[in-house]
């Protein structure tokens, strides 16, 4: 008996246009100023996190972190329901959730070798 195994996964192609396409909604949404837009396209952890560090809502908060103008995508690597987005001024990690692409820290930089990227907004 043959037994045809299908991955539910979606084409690699398919899942990195979804992390690039949140990634840059993430992005225009800071740089118009609609950060409950922005907000939306945290992930929930992330967002719980970034109210709980700075002591005020999420928008209030993601406005006060000045996170830099992201400007268009030098390359996306997909890992699962794991993204990271490398912007021209800035790079983005993301998750892949029932309702989509979610960011999951946002404002990394990255560091030397072996040194895990330094991030301004992250989950716990």
């Amino acid at each position: 008996m043959l037994v045809l195994l299908l991955c539910g996964c979606g084409a690699p192609a398919a899942r990195e246009d979804g992390a690039v396409e949140a990634g840059r909604a993430f992005d225009a949404a800071l740089a118009s100023g609609d950060y409950a837009a922005a907000c939306r396209l945290l992930a929930p952890e992330s967002r719980g996190q970034l109210e709980q560090d700075e002591k005020r809502p999420c928008g209030q908060a993601l406005r006060a972190q000045g996170l830099p103008d992201g400007g268009d995508v030098r390359d996306v690597e997909v890992y699962g329901r794991q993204a990271l987005l490398r912007l021209v001024g800035e790079t983005l990690f993301l998750s892949q959730f029932d309702e989509g692409w979610k960011v999951t820290a946002a404002g990394c930089v990255e560091q030397p070798r072996d040194t895990p990227y330094q991030c301004t907004v992250k989950g716990a």
